[in-house]
């Protein structure tokens, strides 16, 4: 099982800060969100980069027991 780490504005749309889901890839992880968080999350995942372990990670990259799984909205910043 992944641990899926929601940040900001994917936290917000979610309800809560992590899950525990059983997938075997990003994909996977991000479906099982959707289904669980609706369509508000799904909004607000299209603009997010997603990382596994510390590293940007694509759809398809594996993921197992004790990986993180971390989604990241875009951040805007100040003068």
């Amino acid at each position: 099982m992944a641990t899926l780490r929601l940040f900001a504005a994917a936290r917000d749309a979610a309800g809560t800060g992590s899950a525990t889901i059983d997938a075997g890839t990003v994909g996977d992880v991000l479906a099982e969100a959707t289904a669980r968080f609706g369509p508000q999350f799904q909004a607000v995942l299209a603009t997010c980069k997603v990382w596994v372990n510390g590293d940007e990670a694509g759809p398809d990259m594996a993921v197992g027991a004790g990986d993180e799984v971390a989604v990241l909205p875009p951040v805007s910043g100040g003068c």
